[in-house]
């Protein structure tokens, strides 16, 4: 066997770089395998010193500290020098040939064992060891492996590291040059030997976010710090040789310390200015002004504001010298100013005020703001009760500041329904005392009594019944608990949220909860399936609640649509199917974020509706174009209804039903419409049939005919004084006319003009026995203030021209010529009740009208419908 060779020369001046460049890499790597505890600790115990950790232990602790730090140092560094080696060419050169295939640096030091006599095998050797010197030529430095996990399992050497980055960032490094005259105090006669000596610190409350000052680099001979600054001292030396006295802490004055320690700690808060000095070497004298931490402040700004929904916004302004850490507000109730009737006569049971956190600002500066309470106290028993209101803050240190106390009554929900509001007050009659439970009781035994009337929901009804016998249960048993008047305060508000919003509020809900699970399946990309039944489901509950929300405008007298139309969010049919049908083509083609979007615009139209709904009933102060509009659209209806009465006298006059006779020919005014007029009209107002009476039926022991001067057989007085009377009505209405100057204002007056001579000719042919002429007057009296009210509709509009704009301008023309109720239908402008539009439109009218003929019949053979349903389909069939 051969002895290796050495490498040539040519091939280790190519290796040169390479192979000292993974020489020193796995030098690094020895040191790091076999030096990463001394680091480690050194790290460590920089950390600890920059962070002033020597300044806190006890010099006892801080000596064995010490030692064993010191020792573990030295066995680290020891067992690190035992390990290392440095690393030999050979082994560089192993390292570096290990990667490249077929080891060329190594078949460099090979022989040619056989064959050196043969030129043949001579050749092939020598082409070999070109080829791995080429091979060779190609080696590239190795990587050194400085992973240290398996050595140091526990992260030590990250944990020191991290110590000495927050040290360097939040420490003073200068500290560790402390640490051998802290350690030195200890000993005896170090004070002596290394002389007296002090540190201090003033730190500002957290709150102020002002630094906290070194006093061992202020030069200055003033310093100002803010009020609650705490001063901390670290004398080093005996007491007689350095010493401490003060006047801002408003503390006397310490007795000097009897033991005779060299390190004294002392710690003060600065409440007053004052002097602050140091005695002995190096000692120091300061002039301290406290600058005062004033109380905060909060104000009321401008009066609370109540919501569709009860809700309360109250806007507020506080302020502080540094910040407003806290709020609430305190509403107590103000038993002088109630009205002790009824429920409230009762002495209440103690309740503690009513306290709302109030909202701070999230990012910005908490020194000076301006936010808004907004909170619903509907459920609380003092709801719509006269109260006190107080607003208090508190800062940083503790102070509190108040604002003015403020009377007013709570805001809450208000319930317009007659027998919700009935129910809600007998909540809280319960709330106020459980004296009241028996009251409550007999009252809701009343009301369930014989409900007709009262109770539209059958489902309220119910509700009511269970928790009368709940209410009577518990207080055959004795006193009622406060757990039980609870619950029956809960299920009576829902009751009188279901007679208010009848229906509306489960239909809300339900659509709401159909736009969260859409919304739910947009984020978490919903298969097409899900896509396609979630909105069905939506479309659904969307159809309940507008069919609510219109049930509700028409039943709290919402035939005036155009006192909606001005405030509230209109949207037809056709568009919200197109607005849902663009939500699910959206999420079928992956555009969540518009669907989202989309979503999101739907459910704000939805609210403004159901916003719009409930401010129905809380029309504030109008101004004088809609009072003249509304005494108009009531004067109209109290003509048509009178119309109607001399035309139903007229029929009794001759013996003929109610359609009239063959080839009679109606009036204007009258017809099958007139059937809807008379029902809306019911509720004891002038010109309307009574409750109870049918069309051409007679309640017994009326007369039903009509004598030659107009007389009725109807309570009221004669049919031509009331024809009187609404022509004076008229005529009031007329002086407080707007819109003068205008066009369209004088066409208004000319036409209200020429419907009150067609009054009077109507009052005179009554008096004269001749119905006939009458009914003519009144139809021409109908015409003319419908075209009044028209025209005056226009002249309100292009009055607001120059506050709205062109744009508003023809935006509310618009609503006033068309108003329309919650799905976008147009309603009668003209007071008249259905729609002015042309039902029969589209290209085959004729087939339309005989699809509605063929309904009426199919309808009028039904006997179970409403007899007052059967006589107007009937009289339909009759006319046409």
């Amino acid at each position: 066997m051969t002895e290796p060779k050495a490498i040539p020369e040519g091939a280790l001046r190519r290796l040169a770089w390479p192979l000292r460049l993974t020489r020193a890499g796995m030098v690094a790597e020895r040191v790091t395998r076999g030096f990463w505890p001394v680091w480690t600790i050194l790290f460590a115990i920089i950390a600890a010193l920059a962070l002033g950790l020597h300044d806190w232990l006890p010099v006892e602790v801080l000596w064995i500290g010490s030692l064993a730090v010191l020792v573990a140092l030295i066995w680290s560094l020891y067992r690190g020098i035992r390990q290392f080696r440095w690393p030999t060419q050979g082994e560089a050169l192993a390292r570096l040939d290990a990667p490249l295939p077929g080891r060329p640096i190594a078949a460099l030091t090979d022989a040619q064992a056989l064959g050196a006599d043969d030129a043949g095998s001579l050749a092939v050797w020598r082409a070999h060891v070109a080829r791995m010197t080429e091979r060779a030529a190609k080696a590239r430095a190795i990587m050194p492996d400085l992973r240290l996990a398996t050595r140091d399992p526990y992260a030590l050497r990250y944990a020191a590291l991290t110590a000495l980055v927050i040290a360097v960032v939040f420490g003073s490094l200068w500290r560790i040059a402390d640490a051998p005259r802290v350690a030195a105090g200890g000993l005896p006669g170090a004070g002596a030997a290394t002389g007296p000596s002090w540190e201090g610190w003033a730190e500002p409350p957290g709150y102020t976010g002002k630094p906290s000052i070194y006093l061992n680099t202020v030069n200055a001979d003033d310093l100002s710090l803010p009020e609650g600054s705490r001063i901390i001292l670290r004398l080093y030396g005996k007491p007689d040789q350095i010493a401490v006295t003060e006047t801002v802490s408003g503390k006397p004055a310490a007795a000097p310390p009897a033991t005779d320690a060299s390190v004294q700690a002392i710690e003060f808060e600065a409440v007053r200015s004052g002097t602050l000095s140091i005695s002995g070497p190096d000692g120091r004298e300061w002039a301290l002004t406290v600058l005062a931490d004033n109380a905060p402040t909060v104000s009321i700004e401008g009066s609370i504001s109540r919501g569709a929904d009860g809700t309360m916004s109250q806007p507020f302004a506080a302020k502080d010298d540094y910040a407003v850490t806290a709020g609430r507000t305190l509403i107590e109730l103000d038993l002088a100013k109630l009205d002790r009737r009824y429920g409230l006569a009762a002495d209440p049971e103690p309740r503690d005020p009513l306290t709302f956190d109030l909202p701070l600002p999230i990012t910005g500066s908490r020194a000076d703001f301006a936010e808004t309470l907004v909170e619903d106290a509907s459920k609380h028993a003092w709801s719509n009760l006269p109260v006190r209101m107080t607003f208090e803050v508190t800062d940083g240190r503790g102070q509190t500041g108040k604002s003015e106390t403020v009377e007013l009554a709570l805001p809450g929900r208000r319930f317009f329904d007659p027998v919700a509001n009935a129910v809600a007050e007998l909540r809280r009659d319960l709330l106020w005392t459980r004296d009241n439970g028996a009251r409550t009781a007999q009252v809701l035994h009343a009301i369930t009594h014989r409900p007709e009337g009262l109770l539209r929901s059958e489902r309220a009804y119910l509700m009511l019944r269970v928790a009368m016998r709940r209410l009577d249960a518990a207080l055959a048993q004795g006193p009622l608990s406060a757990d039980l008047r609870d619950e029956t305060a809960e299920a009576l508000w829902q009751v009188a949220l279901l007679i208010e919003d009848g229906g509306l509020a489960d239909a809300l809900e339900r659509m709401q909860q159909a736009q969260e699970r859409l919304s739910e399946a947009i984020r978490n990309g919903a298969s097409p399936e899900e896509i396609q039944k979630l909105m069905d489901e939506l479309r659904q509950a969307t159809n309940d609640y507008i069919r609510q929300l219109a049930e509700n405008m028409e039943r709290k007298g919402a035939d005036e649509p155009s006192q909606q139309a001005d405030a509230g969010q209109q949207i037809t049919g056709d568009q919200l199917q197109q607005m849902m049908d663009e939500i699910q083509r959206l999420m079928e083609e992956g555009r969540m974020a518009e669907a989202q979007e989309l979503l999101d615009q739907l459910s704000r139209m939805m609210e403004n509706l159901q916003v719009t709904e409930r401010q129905g009933g809380q029309q504030g102060q109008q101004g004088p174009g809609e009072q003249a509009m509304n005494g108009l659209r009531d004067t109209l209806r109290q003509q048509q209804g009178l119309s109607d009465e001399t035309f139903q006298g007229l029929q009794d006059q001759f013996g003929s039903p109610q359609g009239g006779q063959p080839g009679q020919q109606q009036q204007p005014g009258q017809g099958g419409n007139q059937f809807g007029q008379q029902q809306q009209g019911q509720g004891g107002q002038p010109g309307q049939s009574q409750p109870g009476q049918r069309d051409g039926q007679r309640r017994p022991g009326q007369d039903s005919g009509q004598n030659p001067n107009g007389q009725s057989g109807q309570p009221g007085g004669s049919l031509a004084d009331r024809q009187q009377s609404l022509r004076e009505t008229l005529r009031q209405q007329q002086g407080a006319l707007p819109g003068d100057g205008s066009a369209e204002g004088d066409a208004a007056r000319q036409a209200l003009d020429d419907a009150g001579r067609a009054m009077d000719g109507a009052e005179k042919a009554l008096r004269d026995g001749d119905t006939s002429e009458a009914i003519d007057r009144q139809a021409e009296a109908i015409e003319n203030l419908r075209e009044g009210m028209r025209n005056l509709g226009q002249a309100l509009a292009k009055n607001e021209q120059g506050q709205t704009g062109e744009q508003g301008q023809a935006t509310r023309e618009a609503n006033r010529e068309m108003p329309r109720d919650p799905l976008g239908r147009t309603t009668g402008q003209s007071g008249r009740v259905g729609t002015d539009e042309n039902l029969m439109q589209g290209e085959d009218v004729y087939r339309r009208a005989r699809n509605l003929l063929d309904e009426i019949r199919r309808r009028s053979g039904d006997q179970e419908r409403p007899t007052l349903e059967l006589d107007y389909l009937k009289r339909l069939l009759e006319r046409f």
